[in-house]
């Protein structure tokens, strides 16, 4: 049987999965937890997040390593890898592949340090250089962590080697994986800000105006092409044969979209993490802010609403209830108090008895400012039940206002609701509320490594098993109500 690997080098897990191509069922699986985080304790304090590349790189290769072991005697059926991971952030390389910088990765915050000048952050001052109107040819608002943000304030304080390549953490394994010249893909280039959408290419007039240099930033190659083939180094390290194809990586966001819809023109995906998205495919460029256009593999787009209520607002509460054991009652919790706040929360009629919450903790993709808020309190409500209801809810309403912002630009009417993330399958109550905010029932994936599942589609089609994603989406993805269904 035709294999094919996806590997995604997620921001807390690196997750390798080998799929058969004929029937899509997961055949091996390997993971470890992304250890690489290098941040001093000084700069966390401060909103940086810089990580070691290298250990990266490292904790990747032990998961090839684990699905190669795996498949013991089919180790050879491999034909082809993929490659997804987070967006966004970035690293410098110098000539021969070796960092010259951490990667500083799509959690930094540094953009929102004042400038040396004191009159605007960062991020204010990139965007006023970038100009008003270049979202309408980016795809995207300019934000913290992006690595044309981050880029423009290392370039500010002239601290970017010479020679030096700027790249997304896919980009630098593939080409340590091939020992070929650095590329990224569409779907990667257009998390930097600095990408021409109509043109699916890097957008010099913004590059320009941000006074970087072009030649930092890699060739763009689509998705079902390949940027080289495993060595020899590398297929002894990680037990897989030399020479198998590599193809262009794709990020992450996308490659969820990609490894969980079916059917792209009549779905709405919903992905709850730590934080939230919603995303719709088109085959158009239009779109209004805070709806981001973000380039789709080989063809098309997505309309996603990104940054809303997520996990990490439910997170919030939970650590606010065991400050309170702690702090009140001198009991430190040693569990996480997710499930009974999850039965507490199922006990409360739907409303909340007219408490309502505003979950979005850290702000909004358009104002980090923002905050959260908490009305209609009342002695009847003012419970921990009723607070974990409400935040849920609010979570609920937020994913269905992002929809309703898609909605207002391509006008579509899915009829299929899918899930991806943890957030939803792990919490039946979340999912109900979403389901009933959509009016549509809620469909999982029969696998839980969702971007990891479409790099390997990816991978797929550039081996020729597929003439295209959708293609290989509609034969391999199979769905179902139950989240629990056929778990691989």
């Amino acid at each position: 049987m035709p294999i094919v690997i996806g590997v995604d080098l997620g921001t807390t897990k690196i997750t390798s999965i080998a799929v058969d191509t004929q029937t899509g069922v997961l055949v091996a699986i390997g993971s470890a937890a992304n250890d690489g985080r290098v941040t001093a304790t000084a700069d966390a304090a401060r909103g940086h997040s810089e990580w070691d590349a290298k250990q990266i790189i490292a904790a990747s290769c032990r998961c090839l390593a684990q699905v190669a072991e795996q498949l013991g005697n089919h180790v050879g059926e491999v034909i082809g890898i993929g490659v997804t991971g987070q967006q966004h952030g970035m690293l410098l390389v110098d000539s021969h592949l070796n960092p010259v910088s951490p990667l500083i990765n799509w959690q930094d915050r540094r953009a929102l340090e004042m400038c040396p000048e004191g009159d605007k952050t960062w991020l204010q001052s990139a965007r006023e250089a970038i100009g008003n109107e270049a979202w309408k040819r980016t795809g995207c608002w300019l934000q913290p962590g992006f690595m044309a943000v981050t880029l423009y304030e290392l370039a500010k304080r002239r601290i970017v080697p010479e020679g030096a390549r700027a790249l997304f953490i896919m980009d630098y394994f593939t080409a340590v994986l091939t020992g070929a010249d650095p590329v990224t893909e569409p779907s990667c280039a257009g998390s930097s800000g600095v990408f021409h959408a109509p043109t699916r290419n890097w957008d010099d007039q913004a590059i320009k105006a941000l006074g970087l240099s072009r030649d930092w930033f890699p060739p763009i190659l689509e998705a079902d092409q390949q940027a080289g083939t495993l060595t020899d180094e590398y297929a002894n390290k990680t037990g897989l044969p030399a020479g198998i194809p590599i193809f262009a990586p794709i990020g992450d966001h996308q490659a969820s979209f990609l490894g969980s819809v079916a059917d792209p023109t009549n779905t709405v995906l919903v992905n709850v993490g730590t934080g939230a998205q919603v995303a719709m495919f088109t085959e158009g460029l239009d779109f209004v802010p805070p709806i981001e256009l973000r380039p789709f593999p080989v063809k098309g787009n997505l309309l996603s609403n990104v940054g809303l209520a997520g996990g990490w607002s439910y997170q919030v509460l939970e650590q606010f209830f065991g400050d309170v054991g702690k702090q009140l009652f001198h009991v430190p919790s040693t569990e996480k108090l997710y499930n009974v706040m999850n039965e507490l929360a199922a006990a409360i009629p739907s409303g909340a008895d007219g408490l309502r919450c505003e979950p979005r903790f850290s702000g909004t993709r358009l104002d980090p400012t923002v905050r959260g808020s908490i009305t209609g309190l009342s002695p009847q409500n003012f419970t921990a039940g009723h607070l974990c209801r409400a935040i849920l809810e609010g979570m609920g309403r937020s994913l269905y206002e992002g929809f309703l912002a898609i909605q207002q630009i391509n006008r579509a009417k899915p009829t299929l609701l899918v899930a991806a993330g943890n957030g939803l399958r792990e919490n039946p109550l979340l999912a109900e509320i979403v389901s009933r905010a959509f009016g549509l029932p809620m469909l999982f994936t029969r696998h839980r490594e969702e971007a990891a599942f479409g790099a390997a589609l990816v991978a797929c089609v550039g081996t020729g098993q597929f003439d295209s994603l959708e293609a290989a989406a509609n034969r391999l993805i199979v769905t179902s109500p139950d989240p629990k269904f056929s778990v691989c």
